[in-house]
């Protein structure tokens, strides 16, 4: 998708900090954090929502949360817990269309959310 803001920095056209890049799922900063940790995990393979995700795509998602556990223990966050959130088309929030999860932790979690 040539258009598409996480197809083009997963590419490297447009830069940003890699935490983590395995070649299928990358990794970066939040740059408008909603905790003190903000972490998007987005797949390289471009997916609009997760209403487009097919069962070709369940060991992706699987592996996504493997991405995220892994993360949690190399930053030290383990311990204390993180939440994973996916927002699915505009009324849930998603506003770029490119399925990404997004790791909030450093903070107690509120509930319900939203």
């Amino acid at each position: 998708m040539s258009e598409c803001l996480f197809c083009k920095i997963g590419d490297g056209e447009i830069p940003a900090t890699k935490v983590h890049d395995d070649g299928a799922i990358f990794v970066i900063r939040d740059l408008n954090p909603q905790a003190p940790i903000h972490l998007l995990i987005i797949p390289h393979l471009h997916v609009e929502t997760l209403l487009d995700l097919t069962p070709h795509d369940y060991t992706l998602v699987g592996r996504i949360f493997a991405v995220a556990a892994g993360i949690a223990r190399e930053e030290g966050f383990d311990a204390d817990g993180y939440r994973v959130v996916a927002n699915c088309n505009r009324n849930a929030g998603q506003t770029v269309f490119h399925i990404h999860f997004h790791l909030l932790a450093g903070r107690e979690m509120g509930w319900p959310p939203g």
